[in-house]
């Protein structure tokens, strides 16, 4: 009785099934692609973070920059003696190369990673040493000519000394690149955290624990790629030629890893002047639930140190995947919220309205002996299956849209700046720009951060397709409760004088 009825009823009442539905339908589709590239956006997030951090890092304790002094040098400074590269055809051929820490960039003292690591609550922990190898090559004019030209003066009756003839083009000037790559120093025995453990082996092999005080080397694949370099190669670091013994991928394959290079972390230390120093502390908890814990203790037994966790981390993450990952939270959660008021509004105020057309309805069977609990059953049953077409036709239009997003694949950019985790194992991007006042090359002024470009993938989870259903069972319980309470309050007198 009570479904043959329910059938009846609804297929009597099409028009407002159908506007209720879709609705419910339209409501319930905007919720999912919203709920969906949000968790998109946190996956995107947590690849750039990943890429850069680790994957078994929780923590990462570094120092904030500080500005150079004043007078002091804004980047690698090169001088050159009379002395300095070959000389052929009037012009001078030079190449150096110098390993340092960025500018305002800060190191601090390798013995805190010893603090760390005795701290309860620490599982394991790494030190790092980022720096950027700079190298000038490029053909200047004669220096002994230029030498000869300035110190020499013509004696009475004779012509001043000529400028040096030669270098670039023939013209006396000069024709110089300036080339730069991130390199990071670690320790080769400490792979489980910190950047080398969010990379896989590309070729050849990784660092080892054997590689300690040996000049050998690991390249990011891509940079490897771009530099046309391979395993069994050299590059010159600071001045010393290591080996490449290996290549290494990101684990994700829309980030980029840490750095272009690797080192052994001593050899590193060495070669750029920081002996004894690093530059991040990255850190693994032994439980997520003492991550808190852990930070306060750090902070407390590093009182200069900044800690970071991934969520402070996280909010460091700045560009476009900041920007969608803000609309999201903000624009389009309130946007969804507005839909879904005005879907159940709308359900609940045809289902009153039907219940006020079907008064002679209602009230009748009321005098034939049918309870209050009966009517309101029948009008919540009613207001269900509504509720559950919408929510079908719902689901059908998120995965649509789900399914479109995916098809578009928009690529979003993440960086993480260097204002949160200062000297910490990024530096992807290196920007030079020679002159300007300080002058040539001692004014270069490099700026690094650690970026990445992911493709946005909305994925389908059953979270997603629970709020689907649970949108619609609520949507259709909340206008039957609303319409059952008005069925409910109506007396069958009132049918009796209509008929009459």
């Amino acid at each position: 009785m009570f479904f043959t009825y329910l059938r009846r009823e609804l297929a009597g009442r099409r028009r407002q099934t159908a506007i209720i539905a879709i609705g419910m339908a339209l409501a319930i589709a905007l919720v999912m692609i919203v709920n969906s590239v949000s968790t998109g956006v946190r996956d995107a997030q947590a690849a750039v973070l990943e890429s850069v951090y680790g994957v078994g890092t929780d923590l990462t304790v570094s120092q904030s920059p500080t500005p150079p002094a004043e007078g002091e040098a804004g980047g690698p400074r090169f001088e050159f003696g009379a002395d300095a590269g070959t000389t052929t055809d009037g012009s001078t051929e030079i190449s150096q190369s110098r390993l340092s820490a960025g500018p305002g960039s800060t190191t601090f003292d390798e013995a805190d990673l010893a603090s760390v690591q005795g701290l309860d609550g620490v599982a394991a922990a790494s030190a790092t040493l980022s720096l950027t190898n700079t190298t000038f090559d490029g053909e200047l004019p004669d220096f002994q000519q230029s030498t000869q030209g300035t110190d020499q003066m013509p004696a009475d009756g004779e012509q001043p000394a000529a400028p040096p003839q030669g270098g670039f083009d023939g013209a006396g000037g000069s024709a110089f690149d300036v080339d730069s790559f991130t390199v990071l120093g670690l320790d080769p025995a400490s792979a489980a955290v910190g950047p080398l453990s969010a990379v896989e082996l590309a070729d050849g092999r990784g660092l080892e624990a054997s590689d300690t005080g040996e000049a050998v080397a690991v390249l990011d694949a891509g940079y490897a790629t771009t530099a046309e370099l391979a395993v069994g190669d050299t590059i010159d670091v600071g001045g010393t030629e290591f080996e490449i013994v290996g290549t290494v991928s990101s684990t994700s394959a829309d980030a980029a890893t840490a750095a272009n290079v690797y080192l052994p972390l001593d050899l590193a230390q060495s070669i750029s002047g920081e002996e004894g120093m690093i530059s991040s502390i990255s850190v693994q908890a032994e439980s997520a639930d003492g991550i808190d814990a852990l930070q306060a203790e750090i902070e407390e037994a590093l009182p200069d140190a900044t800690v970071s966790t991934q969520s402070d981390l996280a909010a460091s993450v700045s560009g476009s995947l900041a920007s969608a990952s803000s609309l999201i939270s903000n624009l389009g959660l309130w946007v969804s919220l507005a839909v879904l008021v005005a879907a159940f509004l709308i359900a609940i105020l045809f289902t009153i309205q039907g219940v006020t057309r079907r008064t002679r309805e209602f009230g009748t069977l009321k005098a034939i002996g049918w309870s209050n609990g009966r009517v309101v059953g029948q009008v919540a049953g009613e207001s269900l299956v509504q509720g559950l077409i919408g929510g079908a036709v719902g689901l059908v239009l998120g995965l649509v849209g789900i399914w479109a997003v995916n098809l578009i694949a928009p690529t979003i950019g993440g960086s993480s700046g260097s204002d949160v985790v200062a000297g910490g194992p990024g530096g992807r991007e290196m920007v030079m720009q020679a002159g300007g006042p300080g002058g040539g090359f001692g004014g270069a002024m490099p700026s690094a951060a650690s970026s990445a470009e992911v493709v946005l993938q909305a994925p389908v989870t059953v979270s997603v397709i629970a709020i689907a259903i649970g949108l619609a069972i609520a949507g259709g319980l909340v206008a039957g409760a609303f319409g059952g309470w008005r069925a409910a309050r109506l007396r069958p007198a009132e049918a009796l004088r209509s008929v009459a």
